[in-house]
């Protein structure tokens, strides 16, 4: 069983492999060479290493549903939904259509990982001394202004109109390629060091901005050259006043170790009280937990 698919979350067109009730099984598809079945579509999926890793993930995201549903909140999903889309910008259409996924289906590939999030902060220990070492790279979360252009030449000239007095949300307006963020003045989503939607250069860039400030270079990216306002940067404080947010870092850290997410997946589905009724399919948690009694 792939430990990577846990990490990912239904992002995938998922299948219906539900086990066929008492009686006729409920036509699919007819055709003039005759009819496709539940039970014959079932039958073949479950023989597929798609349709087995498809029902491994409906089953450890019904266990996480259970036990953690009510820590994810609607208003996380929509934040990181509108990161995406900040991060995208006019591209967010092109990307989902490229990963041959729907709004609805990204909003719930990310619950489902919010979801195996809360798992791992609930199994997995925090001391310290972790804490610690989370805060010499932790950044408080920032908002900001950002205008998006094309070009480094175009950058510098909004540049120079900030120097000369001009508004940020006016220049936004008028030249950012951001059409999502520009009639808004170019307003961003707030990210901090751990936000994995914002380049990297653009971060670096706009911590070490005090509000009011702009940059006064042209930061480069994958979507063209950045000019950043910064209009809220908190005092970073003290580790013990982050803990929360620290915890939630390592967390998400955490997520990309394929060790640490097998041992959790293995604690949260042995508490998951999983039986596998379709004798054919006993083994297919094998690795995480003896589903054959």
């Amino acid at each position: 069983m792939s430990k990577k698919k846990w990490a990912v979350g239904a992002a995938g067109i998922l299948m219906s492999l539900s086990l066929v009730a008492c009686g006729q099984s409920k036509t699919v598809v007819t055709t003039d060479g005759g009819k496709i079945t539940e039970e014959q579509y079932y039958n073949k999926m479950k023989q597929t290493q798609q349709g087995k890793q498809e029902l491994q993930q409906l089953i450890l995201n019904k266990v996480l549903e259970n036990k953690y549903g009510s820590k994810v909140k609607k208003s996380e999903v929509n934040d990181q939904l509108k990161q995406y889309k900040s991060q995208y910008g006019s591209q967010f259409s092109a990307m989902l259509q490229q990963q041959g996924m729907t709004e609805a289906q990204l909003k719930g590939s990310i619950r489902d990982n919010l979801l195996l999030k809360q798992a791992v902060l609930d199994k997995t220990s925090f001391t310290d001394k972790d804490l610690q070492k989370q805060f010499k790279s932790y950044e408080p979360e920032v908002t900001t202004k950002m205008i998006t252009v094309k070009d480094e030449d175009t950058a510098n000239t909004v540049i120079s109109a900030l120097q000369n007095g001009d508004k940020f949300d006016t220049l936004a307006k008028k030249y950012s390629t951001d059409d999502a963020t520009k009639n808004d003045g170019g307003k961003q989503q707030p990210f901090d060091n751990a936000t994995t939607t914002v380049d990297s250069k653009v971060k670096k860039a706009a911590f070490k901005l005090k509000n009011g400030e702009y940059t006064t270079e042209p930061v480069k990216t994958d979507a063209g050259y950045v000019v950043i306002q910064m209009v809220k940067h908190p005092s970073k404080g003290t580790w013990k006043e982050h803990k929360s947010e620290l915890k939630d870092q390592l967390a998400t850290s955490r997520m990309n170790n394929s060790s640490t997410l097998h041992s959790v997946v293995s604690k949260v589905l042995k508490s998951g009280d999983v039986h596998i009724e379709d004798n054919s399919m006993k083994n297919i948690l094998s690795g995480y937990i003896d589903t054959s009694k």
